[in-house]
This record gives structure tokens, sequence and C-alpha cells, in this order.
């Protein structure tokens, strides 16, 4: 990694985020869509201005960069180097409509790979509360260590779903074993919710965009958590790029992600 692109850069641009998000929610153009950004998604002023914060602060940096961003797409800086994987917003929908539950998200990645991963960032901009991770270091939120849920009980399954009539029915064999369901809309903060105990087990069955998981994925890892896809085949390899690449199923530990793979077989 390069010297000054820490934890502690990440939470400097988290900072100037948290400061400027949260006026935006409620202005008269908060669900006017400004164009599509390069995920084909409609790019609204919440995102703009928070893709233009992070972008600024990583240029800022001097360092040759590969950022790979929701709405601007695949930019090179000074030729090209380490790759930034940016949400500027995860949860947009919620953001635009006045639910509090968003984020935004950025993973340090060496190569293009999720195996590649070394460290990651995840502000809720709202609560001001802060997940990051570094390999091999642990993860943490405001600076608490976070470890996952250590028994096999079901009690709480997140989901998201891209079509609910395609995807609800491949994986309620899961949810229905479940104490408790939840589908808050943003990737990133589910996956830090099964990081710090909150939830058992993650689900999305349909394929998911890179930098919707990338940030959360080395921050539940590092708090002991399992990540495959639904069939249980490692992701490791799967590129992080534009392209929607992986369904996913995170569990807390691998008791867990067991259950949670037998259900699914019964699901498809």
């Amino acid at each position: 990694m390069t010297d000054d692109i820490g934890i502690g850069y990440f939470r400097s641009i988290g900072k100037r985020l948290r400061e400027k998000i949260p006026g935006l929610r409620f202005s008269s153009t908060v669900q006017e869509p400004l164009e599509r950004g390069a995920s084909g998604d409609k790019t609204y002023r919440m995102d703009r201005v928070s893709e233009d914060i992070i972008l600024e602060a990583l240029y800022n940096t001097g360092h040759p960069l590969t950022i790979v961003s929701e709405e601007a797409g695949m930019i090179e800086i000074k030729g090209g180097g380490l790759r930034v994987l940016v949400d500027p917003v995860d949860g947009s929908k919620n953001a635009v409509t006045g639910i509090p539950m968003f984020c935004a998200s950025m993973a340090l990645v060496d190569g293009d790979r999720v195996s590649g991963l070394k460290m990651s960032y995840i502000i809720n901009v709202l609560t001001g509360d802060e997940y990051w991770a570094v390999r091999g270091e642990g993860s943490f939120c405001n600076g608490r260590r976070l470890r996952t849920q250590g028994d096999d009980v079901m009690r709480v399954v997140l989901y998201e779903t891209q079509n609910p009539g395609r995807d609800v029915p491949v994986i309620l064999p899961l949810i229905s074993s479940a104490n408790r369901t939840r589908c808050f809309g943003s990737t990133a903060l589910d996956l830090c919710f099964v990081a710090f105990g909150a939830a058992s087990v993650y689900v999305n069955p349909a394929p998911a965009r890179s930098f919707d998981f990338a940030g959360g994925l080395l921050i539940v890892e590092e708090a002991g958590g399992v990540v495959t896809d639904i069939e249980g085949n490692s992701i490791e390899d799967v590129e992080l790029s534009m392209k929607r690449v992986s369904p996913l199923l995170v569990s807390a530990n691998g008791r867990l992600h067991g259950k949670a793979l037998e259900r699914l077989s019964g699901g498809r």
C-alpha cells in the first residue's frame, strides 16, 4: 500500500462526507436524477456530491491509482495503480426517499481480484459510525474490535433482492428458518452488521456489483465471517470491476454457513 493512503486518510474523507451529505437528504431536488452513472443506475445529487468529495481526496494523494466508482466508472490517475473501489452512496434508493439507511464505501485492492483486498472503510454518514479493516489486522467499528456471532443459531438473516419475484423463492428456505429477517437496502451496511454480531447471515441470490460488497467483504472476513457464492464456491478470484459478478452468501461462522448452504440448496 502507499504510505499515506491508510485508514486515517479514509477516515478524513469520511469526516468530510459526514459534514456535507446529511444536509442534502431533504433538499427540494433530492429525488431528481441528474443522469445515469457508469453502472447504469440513476445518479442523484447526493451521489454526485459524495463521489466528488471522495475522488478529489484520492486525486490529492498524488499516487497512481485506478478508481472503480459506481457513478464515474473506471478512472486511471497517473496511468493507474492500486485499485480503489468506491460506492459514494450505497443505498441510494433509501437516501433519496428519506429512509435513514445508507453509507459510503471504499476499498483498496492490490490487483483486480477479491483476493487482493487490502483495506476497507465504510461510514454511515447519518450516525457517524465508521467500520474499517486492514488485511491481517482485524476489523473495527469506531475503534472497537469486531467479532461475528459465535454460535450457530439462525437469529437474524439479512437479504437483498434485485427482483423479488425471481429472487425470494430462491432464498425462502433460508429466510424461513430464521428467527427474524431484515432487508435494509444497503449491502455494505448489511455486511458490517454481520461483522459486529447483529446478524447471523446475509444473502443476495442475484449477481452483485463489486463496489457494492468490496468494502464490507474484508470487514466481515477480518471479524471471523465466511464468504462464498450461494453454492458455496470461493469468490477469491472474482474480478473487481463495473460488472455484476457474483451472488453472495455471508455467514458469521462456518457452522452457520453450512446450515445456510444446506437450506439454500432446497430453493434451487
